[in-house]
């Protein structure tokens, strides 16, 4: 898991050994699973804004799936880097927009494996964690693979926390009166 350290003027936040995260237990956090979709962008606008009207904070996650070619092990080894250099360079994009939109830094989840797996691992370690939020897909008869993994089939008591899903058609202006 990679961390992104927290702002250094952010008062409510002291200094902390090696970057560890210390979250206040009152404090909700509104979890976004960054992928490449549109509806994702909803889904992180309806956190930012929900995260800045309760005083609360957004999370990012990011998984990058592991890599499925194995005939040269050192082609392998770069496609792993590459997917890691570019899970790190848009969380940073996106954790500039989430302190542009809310006033705090995200709290920055980077993990290697099945996104589904690592959502419900991360969910099990980080307690703190109060909101699911996901984006779903527009314009077509499959919300999106993880929206579908969790209202369908899943065992619903792995889900320790509420689930919210932002429709991907709605506008940033539409969001924002919602929330």
């Amino acid at each position: 898991m990679h961390e992104m350290p927290e702002s250094p003027d952010d008062p409510e936040r002291p200094d902390e050994e090696a970057g560890a995260s210390r979250v206040e237990s009152h404090e909700r956090i509104f979890l976004v699973v960054v992928d490449e979709t549109e509806e994702m962008h909803n889904a992180l606008r309806f956190a930012c804004r929900r995260a800045q009207h309760t005083r609360g904070r957004v999370a990012l996650l990011y998984v990058v799936e592991p890599v499925e070619f194995q005939h040269w092990l050192g082609v392998g080894r770069m496609m792993e880097d590459e997917a890691r250099q570019t899970a790190e360079q848009r969380m940073q994009a996106l954790a500039a927009e989430v302190y542009q939109q809310t006033g705090s830094m995200p709290a920055v989840h980077i993990r290697e494996g099945k996104t589904a797996e690592e959502l419900l691992a991360l969910l099990t370690e980080e307690p703190s964690i109060s909101l699911l939020v996901l984006g779903v897909a527009t314009g077509k008869s499959d919300p999106g693979p993880l929206v579908s993994y969790l209202t369908g089939n899943f065992n619903k008591t792995d889900l320790r926390v509420p689930l919210t899903l932002v429709p991907g058609h709605l506008t940033p202006d539409e969001i924002d009166a919602l929330t």
